[in-house]
């Protein structure tokens, strides 16, 4: 069969919390409050799209933090530490998520649109189970109801940016090939998973982690500061391996029809 059969989405940037702020912002008032350390939000950012754990360990080994940390504590970060912050992160990150729930606008079109060509909705994200679980009946509610999802501890090997949170998609949703499959992720970690996975990935420009803004924070800049940070998402989202850039999913479905068209031709990733 060579007709696309999922797209497999990201949550968080993606489809739901315009700019992914509800885990950024966690991960600067987890540091604060387990030790008193602070963090920017850009650097809460960088490796936004991993498990959370694996983000807070990869967070205090970027050299300048790590030097930081090791000024104020003597020490670099060990693996006990990344639990004590994860810990604190958990049930901040549990009360926040809810928040932003609602999916980004148009969002929901263009997944109506894809169950009118019979293509299933898969999803996998960066959060963990127990975060998921009160996620995704809130975004229900909204109308989000994908085929599938998979939550970054459900994976025994781990998580992004390997390829087996969205290749258990592939098998919960029972595709037959992973060319077959769209990855859709608005982060450098999310863009490898589908990569490594053999899936047509396609980067998530405006409303995510590579821009990093809310809606109305996108919507006060001027049309030139717009313009730059937009061009600046795109190339990282390229630079990352992304087959195609768009700056929304709501904006994805004349790419998700030429990827139609190159799949009919027997064209793979």
């Amino acid at each position: 069969m060579q007709k696309i059969e999922a797209v497999i989405l990201d949550w968080a940037g993606t489809v739901v919390d315009y700019g992914s702020v509800a885990p950024t912002t966690i991960f600067v008032e987890a540091f604060k409050q387990a030790y008193n350390f602070d963090i920017s939000l850009s650097e809460a950012r960088g490796p936004m799209g991993m498990g959370k754990w694996d983000h807070i360990k990869t967070l205090g080994q970027q050299p300048e933090l790590a030097t930081r940390w090791r000024k104020q504590f003597g020490h670099d970060m060990t693996d006990d530490v990344v639990d004590d912050i994860y810990q604190s992160f958990m049930p901040l990150q549990k009360a926040k998520v809810a928040e932003h729930a609602k999916p980004i606008d148009g969002v929901l079109s263009t997944l109506d649109w894809l169950k009118l060509q019979d293509i299933k909705i898969g999803s996998c994200s960066g959060y963990p189970r127990e975060v998921m679980e009160i996620l995704v009946p809130v975004a229900a509610d909204y109308g989000y109801k994908p085929d599938c999802w998979v939550a970054s501890d459900d994976i025994a090997a781990g998580s992004r940016p390997g390829p087996w949170m969205a290749l258990q998609n592939v098998q919960e949703l029972g595709i037959n090939n992973v060319a077959n499959c769209i990855k859709f992720d608005d982060s450098t970690p999310g863009i490898t998973e589908g990569l490594n996975a053999g899936m047509w990935t396609v980067g998530i420009a405006l409303t995510g982690n590579a821009v990093g803004l809310t809606e109305n924070e996108w919507l006060a800049l001027t049309k030139e500061q717009q313009q730059l940070k937009r061009q600046q998402a795109y190339n990282e989202l390229y630079r990352a391996g992304a087959h195609y850039v768009v700056d929304s999913l709501a904006d994805a479905i004349p790419t998700i029809q030429l990827i139609m068209s190159a799949r009919a031709r027997n064209e793979r990733p």
